[in-house]
């Protein structure tokens, strides 16, 4: 039946004795920088670096589709209408300039990284910058174009003018992505982050996908009042991002975002049960997306791995994650004094 307990079995049990270390998954909650004002400085980001840089991540997760989804959602329009587009980087100039197209772009990323050497050339930096493109994963390539001196971020190696053009708007965006994922990376030394999101959920909306975001719109605008969101909203505009990220991480400001969005919308009334349906979503993209970290995770055994995520996800990534065998999460706070 569903929603029934069909076992009393705690799969946890049976990861008392492991060969090795566990696996230490830690969470980071973040605001979408690209809704910042203007007066945003990625300067702002060094105190919060310094103390995620100590924490030194094996395996660094953001919120971006990979390219092997990005590739699915372009080949059903008719189940994910529009998804692609959103969310999805056009690869053309990549693929002119590679002469690759995603899938293959995919294939020839692992195999250079198979065989990536300790000290890698400025020419193999950009080759793989330039395949991580053609991959439709951009914040991997600027990994690599952020650990170039700054005489070598130039064209040459499969980067030809457009490319380059590319790597300056990726320089000069606002999104953690960037900002926090791939300057950690490069300071650590990592050749790639790992994109764990999901967009094949959008599926359980069917053709309701207006009426149900119409409905939801309608949910927030009553909870735009909570005294938490004033608070975010002023921590947003200061210059204080440490204290930001420390906000938005911890419990009370978590129990807020559960309580004024997926709780609100469990008790939403239409006919049409779409705040259910949204929740619905939410629960299978979360799902998805943890799945996503676990077969990240199976990279490193016994690591250390950070996952970059919207805060509004940070309490569903905990729970999930919690009854894996190996894997043990890691309270942010202490990471952020």
């Amino acid at each position: 039946m569903c929603g029934a307990a069909s076992s009393s079995i705690d799969p946890r049990a049976y990861a008392r004795e492991i060969a090795g270390a566990r696996t230490e998954v830690m969470v980071l909650g973040s605001p979408h920088l690209s809704s910042m004002s203007d007066a945003f400085r990625a300067e702002r980001l060094d105190p919060l670096l310094a103390r995620l840089q100590a924490f030194a991540p094996a395996i660094i997760t953001i919120e971006a589709l990979s390219g092997e989804e990005c590739d699915l959602l372009r080949r059903h329009p008719a189940i994910y209408p529009g998804v692609a587009e959103t969310y999805c980087a056009d690869t053309a100039a990549a693929r002119k300039a590679t002469g690759l197209d995603v899938p293959e772009a995919i294939a020839e990323v692992e195999k250079t990284l198979d065989a990536w050497p300790a000290t890698p050339t400025p020419a193999q930096r950009r080759r793989l910058a330039a395949l991580q493109l053609a991959a439709n994963d951009a914040v991997s390539a600027y990994v690599q174009w952020l650990q170039l001196p700054a005489a070598e971020r130039r064209a040459g190696d499969g980067i030809d003018d457009a490319l380059l053009a590319r790597m300056g708007e990726l320089a000069t965006s606002k999104n953690e992505n960037l900002l926090i994922g791939a300057a950690l990376a490069a300071r650590l030394g990592l050749q790639r982050v790992y994109r764990v999101d999901d967009h094949t959920a959008d599926a359980v909306y069917g053709r309701d996908g207006d009426r149900v975001s119409a409905t939801m719109q309608r949910v927030w605008e009553q909870a735009a009042g909570h005294p938490l969101l004033a608070k975010m909203k002023q921590l947003e505009a200061g210059d204080d991002m440490l204290a930001l990220y420390r906000f938005v991480n911890a419990p009370e400001a978590q129990r807020m975002s559960v309580e004024v969005d997926f709780g609100a919308a469990l008790r939403e009334p239409s006919p049409g049960h779409d705040g259910r349906r949204y929740v619905a979503w939410w629960e299978t993209r979360n799902l998805r997306m943890v799945a996503n970290i676990r077969a990240a995770c199976a990279r490193a055994p016994g690591k250390r791995v950070l996952s970059i995520v919207g805060a509004s996800h940070k309490p569903y990534f905990d729970a999930y994650l919690a009854p894996m065998h190996d894997i043990d999460t890691v309270d942010v706070a202490p990471w952020l004094r």
